[in-house]
């Protein structure tokens, strides 16, 4: 249970591009408020909005100018804990409104302890509310319901290890396609299985922690995703510690993705569409496979009077190549992202 309240400030900027191209922007600061509420309560909150603007493809890779878009996005969740004295349990509920899109959620989880506190089991329930519309039809008012089940194992193993496996299980229904795209149309169900391994250890002589996770994601569309990711904080001096990490991410494609040809104007129709046109299809790119390496760089920084800082530097990269568990999709064009985080925080 936490002791102190805690105000925490954080600004997001992001920026990705392909080549000759910048696609997308987003700023997107948020605040963050973390309180004890009598001896065996606390209550945490987060209010965020988003600013996005930039060119986002119209076709698979293709830009146009029809593309441009301008969006705003305003989303902020609460959590209210009891905490027992080796237990505990939470109650959320969250929100998030765009112009084109609404979605609310509650979630309900539990932990307990071993009575040496050398392992935790948790468990969680969601449930989320989705609304879809699009700007450019005015008669669209669909819907999405999702429901999710995780349970996870936290163990100490030593005085310097410390891993978790956590699963999840998501079943959804209702609107999964594209609504700006007309040709993509998705299942109107989705089932995801997402297996997460983590592994902490310290290492006394360099006062250093080494922090490394393995996530499997699969789901009824088809996709198929690893990713493993390292970091490495070094603490320089009781105030100051960097954290440079490392994540290698591949995907399968959906079943149902296809890659569009683009041999004439207009929509890269797969072959056989005007004769015959499946149920079931897309040229997302997001759908494609593809693999993708982020480096990062995290400077952090312990003030007085409680208050903390830190700056992170990210940079990602995609290619349909970089697949490493099959062949990628081909005429993906590379796409590199850059983030940059800055924060600050206060314990009174």
């Amino acid at each position: 249970m936490p002791t102190e309240t805690q105000v925490a400030f954080k600004w997001l900027g992001y920026q990705d591009w392909q080549p000759g191209l910048k696609r997308v922007r987003v700023e997107a600061p948020s605040l963050r408020i973390e309180a004890p509420v009598g001896e065996r309560w606390s209550l945490a909150a987060t209010a965020t909005q988003d600013s996005v603007s930039g060119a986002s493809p119209r076709y698979h890779s293709a830009v146009s100018g029809a593309s441009v878009m301008s969006d705003r996005r305003q989303a902020g969740d609460v959590k209210l804990t009891q905490h027992g004295e080796r237990s505990s349990w939470r109650i959320g509920a969250a929100g998030s409104d765009e112009h084109d899109f609404r979605s609310r959620a509650l979630s309900l989880e539990g932990s307990w302890s071993s009575e040496d506190n050398n392992r935790q089991w948790h468990a969680g329930l969601g449930f989320t509310r989705d609304r879809i519309g699009s700007m450019d039809d005015a008669s669209l008012h669909a819907r999405r319901r999702t429901v999710e089940l995780s349970a996870g194992l936290t163990q100490v193993l030593s005085a310097v290890d410390v891993v978790q496996l956590d699963l999840t299980l998501a079943d959804g229904q209702g609107h999964y396609s594209d609504p700006y795209k007309r040709i993509d149309r998705r299942p109107d169900e989705r089932r995801q299985r997402i297996v997460l391994l983590r592994w902490n250890h310290h290492l006394e002589g360099l006062g250093a922690t080494l922090r490394t996770s393995w996530r499997w994601y699969g789901d009824s569309f088809g996709i198929r995703s690893h990713t493993v990711s390292a970091e490495w904080v070094q603490a320089l001096s009781p105030r100051w510690a960097l954290t440079p990490s490392l994540r290698v991410y591949t995907q399968r494609a959906a079943w149902f993705y296809y890659d569009p040809v683009y041999s004439y104007a207009g929509a890269p129709l797969p072959p056989g569409y005007l004769e015959h046109a499946p149920a079931t299809l897309s040229p997302d790119a997001r759908l494609a496979g593809f693999g993708a390496l982020t480096a990062g760089l995290k400077l952090a920084l312990r003030l007085t009077g409680g208050w903390t800082a830190d700056l992170r530097l990210d940079h990602y990269a995609q290619r349909g190549g970089w697949r490493l568990d099959g062949d990628g999709s081909p005429g993906l064009a590379p796409l590199r992202a850059r983030f940059v985080q800055v924060g600050v925080a206060r314990r009174f």
